[in-house]
């Protein structure tokens, strides 16, 4: 058969490469810098933009997006290409990729740096770049696809069939919980209100993990692994059971965030479910992906890429048979809101993620330069740096994390709360977060020197921006199922097909949980004494998003008694109906704020309380590691777009009156004008426009509404 000749792109596929490095090292110099922030609480500098609460988001949006995000369209670009025999679908399309999701990228650090968030996890992002990410992620999937449609391949190989999945499943996952209604360029509020807002998040937030974090990573792992162990695939049955089980079966398992907390049973349990369901799949593709290397165990020993990739899926392993042992509710009583969770995520990330990238890129680099990597010595030396950094990291924070919950739930033999002071808890685990920051930065390092062994590489190599290729032209082939063909070889002959299967089976799971939970009114019950906020309230909502405090604190008192003990009534659906968007945190380090300002519970603090904690938090308790906010003292408050946050939280269904907007200020400033006086009383000089006025008001608003004392 006659033979086409034709190049391959890799000048898209070092863009993206060189990209995955700089990007990685931003995000983890970052993440050095918020561990930091946690053991040393100076090195916020009592400035907005270096904040803990601004600097966090950045670091996870950093690492997902853009170090892992440009790892992932480095490995799809290179492997797409060679899989199918053929170039890149369209150069301009390619382009338009990359410096769409570098502008992307841009946006969101200044964007976030400067407070502009929605506060929902892995999606802080505002609307107008959530639109960018939905255009750039079109084009994506339009240039993968069109180059799987002109394939000289007659079947799509496994490693594909998880880049569609990816494509297709969070395409879905960010338009549907990116529902959002704009009030103004740099500010909106989520369509969904509380309890059904918590739900969509972590439908999305938990799949963001499979389809972004997981599916394109193992499409990567069975193209890499096979490739540079030059060993087959173990098996290729293996490869389809894991990849229809472990699609279909992920996107069922978002409630297991939200065990213990006002989503309905039903929806907790089913999330519970289909987590442990999900060990059987995701231990598949592992032991797929280390049975490959069957026969080659010398060479794991002698290469530093098959080291880091035998680690990566052990990590992958690791974590996911945690994951749904973190679904059960007895273990999770334990371990959510606490730095366990933290540990968990970074055994993926640090793990699974980063040293997949880095196996990848110590043996792609060296392909693209067509030379030998400058010094294997320094790789294998960036190995064991990594990998001491990662044990450095987790296991404190395992340890820490379980201190916490412990020292949480323990009572005297008299009944009483051993710990009752919450900052008890975090003095105690603080010489973790030193080993957390020393594990942090031995990761770091081992980058530093990956990024010189790979440009010392790329210095003696020689690049070729367009490679020669030669392949025969796809034949035509009968669209039926050939005699003995089996379903599924059939399937890989069909994308389209294949596509939209993946496509009914990633969304049957999201149905099942979503559509009920809105449609049913049992689900949210209302509670007649819950009033909308005031607003000065929602005033000061938006400032509490803005500086990421849920980043800290939690909202979401859960029914047990050691947490009844210390908040106060344990939270009920009902109270966050006008909660656009919920406020429920996934971590504590500092203290749940749900009954923050009832009045007779014995946790509640005087404004003065407030305002000094939030100027000066040592001030008022000399251990705390809170960042300080001065600048939330000298702020004006922003009210130029008051009448539009009311009229949209009006369109949002919260029940403010006709007309309010336009008396809205006259009731602002007369609560401003009462917190101010107050304070003025108690020797604090402060005029009623300033940001901490509304700050106050809306923290002392918390709980007040079905306060069981009142």
């Amino acid at each position: 058969m006659e033979q086409e000749k034709f190049y391959y792109d890799n000048k898209i596929v070092k863009m993206f490469a060189y990209a995955t490095i700089i990007w990685g090292l931003i995000a983890m110099l970052v993440g050095v810098l918020a561990a930091t922030q946690i053991a040393f609480p100076w090195w916020n500098f009592n400035l907005a933009y270096t904040t803990f609460g601004r600097v966090r988001p950045l670091h996870t949006n950093a690492a997902i997006f853009a170090f892992v995000g440009n790892g992932i369209f480095t490995g799809v670009y290179y492997s797409l290409q060679r899989l199918l025999k053929a170039r890149m679908f369209n150069d301009v399309l390619s382009k338009i990729h990359f410096w769409g999701w570098q502008l992307i990228i841009v946006a969101a650090t200044v964007t976030l740096l400067a407070g502009i968030t929605t506060s929902k996890e892995y999606a802080e992002l505002e609307w107008p770049i959530d639109i960018a990410i939905t255009i750039i992620w079109v084009v994506f999937g339009w240039n993968m696809f069109g180059t799987i449609l002109k394939r000289r391949t007659s079947h799509i190989y496994v490693a594909i069939w998880f880049y569609i999945a990816t494509f297709v499943t969070v395409a879905v996952l960010h338009i549907v919980n990116s529902f959002e209604l704009p009030v103004s360029f740099f500010k909106s509020y989520s369509v969904y209100a509380g309890v059904q807002d918590a739900l969509v998040q972590w439908w999305y937030g938990h799949n963001a993990v499979a389809f972004f974090l997981t599916t394109p990573y193992l499409g990567l792992m069975y193209y890499f692994i096979p490739k540079a162990a030059n060993r087959p695939v173990y098996s290729y049955r293996l490869s389809i059971i894991h990849f229809w089980s472990l699609i279909f079966l992920y996107i069922w398992a978002g409630p297991h965030h939200l065990l213990y907390s006002s989503l309905p049973n039903w929806a907790q349990s089913l999330g519970t479910v289909f987590s442990i369901m999900l060990i059987a799949p995701s231990w598949g593709g592992m032991i797929n992906g280390l049975l490959t290397l069957r026969g080659a165990w010398d060479k794991v020993r002698d290469s530093a890429v098959l080291k880091f990739m035998v680690v990566a899926v052990t990590a992958y392993g690791m974590s996911t048979f945690e994951g749904p042992m973190l679904s059960l509710k007895n273990i999770n009583a334990l371990s959510h809101f606490t730095d366990w969770t933290i540990a968990h995520v970074h055994v993926g990330t640090l793990g699974w993620n980063g040293f997949l990238t880095f196996g990848m890129l110590y043996w792609l680099i060296p392909k693209l330069f067509k030379t030998e990597i400058f010094s294997k010595k320094l790789a294998n030396t960036h190995f064991w740096i990594g990998t001491l950094g990662i044990l450095f990291y987790v296991i404190p924070m395992y340890w820490g994390g379980l201190t916490q919950s412990l020292m949480w739930k323990e009572f005297t033999p008299d009944g009483f709360l051993k710990y009752p002071n919450f900052l008890e808890t975090v003095t105690q685990i603080v010489p973790m977060y030193h080993m957390r920051l020393l594990g942090g930065l031995l990761y770091f390092t081992g980058v530093l020197f990956m990024i010189y062994n790979l440009f010392k590489t790329t210095v003696k190599g020689t690049f070729t921006a367009n490679e020669e290729a030669f392949a025969p032209a796809l034949e035509k082939f009968n669209p039926k199922r050939e005699k003995g063909e089996g379903f599924h070889r059939w399937l890989e002959r069909k994308p389209v097909q294949f596509l939209i299967l993946a496509l009914i089976a990633i969304l049957i799971g999201g149905a099942v949980e979503i559509i009920p939970t809105f449609l049913i009114k049992s689900n949210v019950p209302t509670i007649e004494s819950v009033k909308p906020y005031t607003p000065l309230e929602l005033i000061g909502r938006d400032i509490y998003i803005r500086e990421g405090c849920y980043n800290c604190h939690s909202q979401m008192v859960r029914p047990f008694r050691s947490e009844t003990e210390r908040y106060g009534e344990y939270s009920k659906a009902g109270e966050f109906v006008y909660d656009h968007p919920f406020q429920w945190g996934s971590k504590r380090t500092g203290p749940d704020l749900a009954r923050e300002g009832v009045v007779t519970g014995k946790n509640y603090k005087p404004d003065s309380w407030h305002y000094n904690h939030m100027f000066n938090p040592r001030k008022v308790s000399p251990q705390s590691i809170m960042p300080a906010y001065p600048w939330i003292i000298k702020n004006d408050m922003d009210i130029d777009n008051l009448r539009g946050k009311i009229r949209a939280m009006q369109k949002l269904g919260v029940p403010y009156e006709k007309g309010y907007e336009d008396i809205a200020y006259r009731d602002l400033m007369k609560q401003a004008d009462k917190i101010a006086n107050g304070l003025n009383d108690n020797g604090i000089q402060v005029n009623d426009n300033k940001e901490i006025i509304a700050l106050i008001a809306y923290l002392q608003r918390l709980g007040t509404d079905i306060s069981k004392t009142e």
